[in-house]
Formats: C-alpha cells, sequence, structure tokens
C-alpha cells in the first residue's frame, strides 16, 4: 500500500515540483493502525473535506489546527508542522542502514541532492520495496492513533 502524490488536474491540484510526484509506502504500523479505513472508493484525496486554502495548498488548514496544538502544548515557535518531515529526514540520513541518498530524496519529494549522470538519467524507477524497506526503518516506540470508528 502506498500514498500516490500526483497532479490532479480535475481539481486543478498538483505537487510543487516534478520531484513532488512520487509513490510513498505506507508505513506498517498505520496500517496496523488502520489508515485504510479512511480511504473511500473514488475518493482522491485520503481526507477529503481538508479544506484547500485560495493558494491552492490543501495542508494549510492542518499547519492552522497544529499551530493551535503547539501553543496549547507550549512548543517552541521554532517547531512547524513542517517539523516533521525535517524529523523524517533527520531519521532516516542518522540510520545505521545504507539506505542511499536518492531513495530518501524520492519519499520526501526532494530533488535529487547529488546530480551525477546516473542519477539523472538512471534512476527514474527506484522499486518500491527499496523505498518500502526506507519508511519500514523509521521508528517511534511510543506511536500511538486512536481512529475513531466511523
Amino acid at each position: 500500500a502506498c500514498f500516490h502524490v500526483r497532479p490532479h488536474p480535475e481539481d486543478g491540484w498538483s505537487p510543487k515540483s516534478a520531484a513532488g510526484t512520487r509513490l510513498v509506502p505506507i508505513h506498517s504500523q498505520l496500517i496496523k493502525a488502520g489508515i485504510m479505513s479512511f480511504l473511500k472508493p473514488e475518493q482522491h484525496f485520503l481526507f477529503p473535506d481538508l479544506p484547500t486554502s485560495s493558494e491552492g495548498v490543501r495542508g494549510a488548514a492542518f499547519g492552522q489546527a497544529f499551530s493551535k496544538l503547539k501553543t496549547k502544548l507550549d512548543l517552541p515557535a521554532e517547531i512547524t508542522f513542517h517539523s516533521f518531515r525535517h524529523t523524517v529526514s533527520t531519521k532516516l540520513r542518522n540510520q545505521n542502514a545504507s539506505f542511499r541518498e536518492l531513495w530518501i530524496d524520492r519519499i520526501l519529494g526532494h530533488e535529487a541532492s547529488h546530480r551525477s549522470q546516473g542519477t539523472m538519467n538512471y534512476t527514474t524507477s527506484i522499486d518500491v520495496q527499496n523505498l518500502k524497506s526506507v519508511i519500514e526503518a523509521l521508528e517511534f516506540p511510543t506511536f500511538r492513533l486512536d481512529i475513531p470508528e466511523l
């Protein structure tokens, strides 16, 4: 199971860059917690009710809700919703496993951090199993997700 981040011309939404179009395997912990129950047939987005900002950003409401929660929890101002992405990047780059930098960049939707001829010409199709191994390397021992019954 993967998240398929791709343009949706019918809604006018698309990732910020070409690197943003990608498959991201869903961590087994999220599957076990029941995240697949959120997806309905013919649904483009995992959270279809998430409002889109006037600039076409679907995550803006998520970010605003996070900011309110952060304030209630007395977290420092430098922690932002984007901090989650930084945390994942840091955790993956500090793993003992020898993941290719390119695999991590692909998952995060970043342009390749190095531009060798091989990177530019021969890595258009990274095996999903490789990406899955990167995702599964993420460990959050205190992770708990209570999904309400729908």
